[in-house]
């Protein structure tokens, strides 16, 4: 069993309340004020979860110099109340930071057939038509 500690109890909250005031933000028409407030509390999470050391290691390494640019400058973006340019910024830098990931994601996603209760709703034998 995986042992979760305070501070990334606290980490996983500050995620849940980063992303929600992201999507809130973009669907009140990229709202700059709650995609501000949405980016600083998901780094802040990121940094309660993984640790300060880990995230500066993890943002600043030689082969995602490029990507760290572009995600850290789209949020400088938003914070400088230009939200629609920073967030286009921003999700670039994270498609380049986390692309090595989204295959392993894609993997799980697609593994869920093999989950009981999920295989239910994922099952073809039975048709809507």
């Amino acid at each position: 069993m995986v042992v979760i500690s305070e501070f990334q109890k606290i980490g996983i909250g500050l995620i849940g309340f980063g992303l929600f005031f992201l999507v809130f933000g973009v669907l009140l028409y990229f709202d700059s004020v709650l995609l501000a407030f949405g980016n600083i509390l998901f780094l802040t999470g990121l940094t309660f979860i993984i640790g300060f050391r880990r995230m500066a290691h993890f943002f600043c390494q030689r082969h995602k110099f490029r990507s760290s640019f572009f995600f850290l400058g789209g949020v400088s973006l938003v914070l400088c109340r230009w939200p629609i340019i920073g967030m286009l910024v921003e999700s670039y830098g994270f498609v380049l930071l986390f692309r090595s990931f989204f295959p392993m994601a894609l993997g799980f996603v697609l593994s869920a057939v093999n989950i009981p209760y999920l295989s239910a709703f994922f099952s073809s034998s039975s048709s809507m038509v």
